[in-house]
């Protein structure tokens, strides 16, 4: 499983979701649109225009997961249940 968190400066939602990865220990990558123009065209092509997008990437594309803002519901069912899947 791969985790990645799509973000800004100065965003409360994204702050709020690394927050929360890092207090229960799960590795992500974080990745600034505003200095990243190619991810930032990535996360519009899949229909949003705000941030944080979280991806969690399993083994095959089908069941890559997305969604935007902070959701710690979806956190805890697609980090933490993978992660003890793993």
């Amino acid at each position: 499983m791969t985790v990645t968190v799509y973000t800004k400066p100065n965003c409360q939602p994204c702050r709020a979701t690394k927050r929360w990865l890092d207090n229960r220990g799960v590795e992500y990558s974080a990745v600034d649109v505003t200095t990243s123009p190619a991810d930032l065209e990535a996360i519009k092509a899949l229909g949003y225009e705000g941030v944080p997008v979280v991806i969690v990437a399993g083994r095959t594309p089908e069941t890559d997961l997305h969604w935007h803002g902070f959701h710690p519901d979806n956190l805890t069912k697609y980090t933490l249940t993978e992660q003890a899947a793993a």
